[in-house]
């Protein structure tokens, strides 16, 4: 094999694997993209009453509340996990955590670079809005962010703050990351 001939086929497979790792990156922001709007069609017809709506049929998922901050026109559907598969397709709720709108801390967590990637923006006194899938409207306004780290998030789900709600959206942090991060970016919202 001539020298020419094998930078063409070294150069062949680079061009591969950088189209590849391309198609890769695009994969799962699209993924999240189109998981949002069958969530939405699962959303109405959570609303309209249908008992477990799943957004495909094979779906272990369904929708739990719908959240809003509308100062930054964001608007995203709450599932009713927060496990890795769950957190592929949209934010979820923590079981462990308080139920959203009850007494205590209720936490969604998502990913920092699809449906969570709006968390950078929010700021100290956004007013954040909840439905639940039972049509309950619940009102946080943000009181504070911070950075902390996944083994010490100082969250308590039975901590409901000073007005007996809260809401923590969280994330990982960095927001520009790619890696795998120790480091969780919390927004911790009081019920009005």
């Amino acid at each position: 094999m001539g020298s020419a001939r094998l930078y063409r086929v070294l150069a062949l497979f680079v061009f591969a694997a950088g189209v590849g790792a391309i198609a890769n990156a695009a994969y799962i922001p699209a993924k999240a993209a189109l998981a949002q709007i069958l969530l939405e069609r699962a959303w109405e017809r959570a609303q309209a009453g249908e008992r477990n709506a799943k957004p495909w049929p094979w779906a272990d998922i369904s929708p739990l509340a719908e959240i809003e901050v509308p100062r930054l026109d964001a608007r995203v559907i709450v599932l009713e996990d927060a496990s890795g598969s769950a957190m592929a397709f949209g934010p979820g709720h923590m079981p462990n955590s308080a139920a959203i709108g009850a007494r205590g801390t209720a936490i969604i967590a998502a990913h920092r670079d699809t449906t969570f990637r709006f968390l950078r923006e929010v700021r100290n006194g956004d007013d954040v809005l909840l439905v639940t899938r039972g049509g309950r409207r619940i009102h946080y306004r943000v009181a504070s962010t911070k950075v902390v780290r996944a083994d010490a998030s100082g969250l308590d789900p039975s901590d409901g703050g000073p007005t007996r709600g809260q809401l923590a959206l969280v994330t990982c942090y960095p927001f520009d990351g790619v890696f795998h991060s120790p480091l969780r970016y919390v927004v911790l919202a009081q019920k009005v």
